[in-house]
This record gives structure tokens, C-alpha cells and sequence, in this order.
């Protein structure tokens, strides 16, 4: 007898009513994907949860009321951590991106997106573990795959290099990073500058994905 394939189950956090209901209906046309809950904050989804049971993605908003994106996937990366987090925003700043990622998100998608790429993102989040949306991509991380799709070289880093990295994945300004490692502003600058052209990355965020990847700094 064929065993039966269990599908992906998803829950959906989003303040919006309308847009949280066409979410789930589209998600639903997906022949793999089961959504199991609809809340419209992180409250209702933390007892949702535990009245219904554990999603295997939980597509987040990150501005709700009473308890929002923020806390609610440091709330689920603490008490669930097999959950996949995809964030749900408009917000593509380089803030937003760090924080939801430093709190447990594996992925990021603007919810003017597609149906075609949720479906993607909602693949490789199963299949691979993470995802970041083209957009995001072309505008915050380019680079961070190299050219033609050719395997990176591994990177040797010291010991400096890899707590610069750490504390870049925090909210800390660049000018705090360099009092916190006792170093000049200048000396930061220089960091940042090789640390772009040797990892590839244009900005910020590649840093934060570089380190978050690598295991060097923990979400």
C-alpha cells in the first residue's frame, strides 16, 4: 500500500484580516501545503499553537498590535525552534532584515511578491533551510553567491574579524562596534571594506547572512 505523503502544515500571523485570508487560501492551492492556523497577532499564535499543535512554518508579519513580529519570533526561535519563520513585510531596510534574522527568521519575503515565489519560498524553506526573496537579494545581498554560481572559497578569518562579524548581526551602530573592540572608527571602516571584497558582499545584511551560514554568529 503507497504511503500517504504528509503535507507541510503552515499557520499565518498577519493583522490584516483580508490579506491573512487570501494568504491562506492561496497556500491552501498548493499541493503540498496545509494551513492549520490563521491569527492575527503573536498572541493568538502562541495559544493557538498550543491548542492545535505545532506548524512546520509559521509565515510571520512583522508589524502586528499586542505582540508583534519581533517578539513572536523570539518567543517561537526559544520555545520551537523546528519551526521555520518566513517574515512577512513591505519593509526592505537593512534593519528590518537583521533583526527578524538575528531572532530566529530563516526567511524574508515582501508581501508584494508573487503567488509563483511564496510557493518557492515556501519550498526552499522545507528543502533548504532558508531563503531571502529576489528582491531583497538584488538589493541588500548581492554577491553574496559568487559569479556564475561557482562554489566560494572558504574565507580564513581571525579571531578580530570573527567578533567584528558577530557584533555586526546586533543593532549596535559601526562607530559602537569599534569602542566595543576598543578600536578606532578608521580601523572598523577598514574591516568592513576587506571583509565586503573577500566574502563578496555589498552590504550590511551579506555580512549578517555570511556569519549567520558559517555559524559564527547565533540567531
Amino acid at each position: 500500500m503507497a504511503k500517504i505523503k504528509k503535507k507541510v502544515t503552515v499557520a499565518i500571523a498577519d493583522d490584516h484580516g483580508l490579506l491573512r485570508t487570501a494568504l491562506a487560501r492561496l497556500v491552501n492551492t498548493f499541493e503540498d501545503y496545509d494551513v492549520v492556523i490563521e491569527a492575527s497577532n503573536g498572541k493568538e499564535l502562541k495559544e493557538k499553537i498550543t491548542q492545535l499543535g505545532i506548524p512546520d512554518i509559521v509565515m510571520l508579519d512583522v508589524n502586528m498590535p499586542e505582540m508583534d513580529g519581533y517578539e513572536t519570533a523570539q518567543w517561537l526561535n526559544k520555545n520551537y525552534p523546528q519551526i521555520k519563520i518566513l517574515a512577512l513585510s513591505m519593509l526592505s531596510d537593512e534593519k528590518t532584515i537583521i533583526k527578524m534574522f538575528r531572532l530566529g527568521a530563516k526567511g524574508y519575503l515582501l508581501k508584494n511578491t508573487n503567488p509563483e515565489e511564496l510557493k518557492q519560498a515556501l519550498y526552499t524553506l522545507v528543502n533548504k533551510n532558508f531563503y531571502l526573496s529576489d528582491y531583497v537579494s538584488e538589493k541588500l545581498v548581492s554577491g553574496l553567491n559568487v559569479d556564475g554560481g561557482k562554489e566560494q572559497k572558504e574565507v580564513v578569518l581571525n579571531e578580530k574579524e570573527r567578533e567584528f562579524l558577530r557584533l555586526t548581526c546586533s543593532e549596535l551602530s559601526y562607530k559602537d562596534i569599534a569602542a566595543k573592540m576598543f578600536l578606532s572608527t578608521r580601523t572598523i571602516d577598514d574591516y568592513r571594506a576587506s571583509l565586503f571584497n573577500r566574502l563578496k558582499v555589498h552590504s550590511r545584511v551579506g555580512l549578517v547572512m555570511y556569519a549567520i551560514r558559517n555559524g559564527i554568529a547565533e540567531v
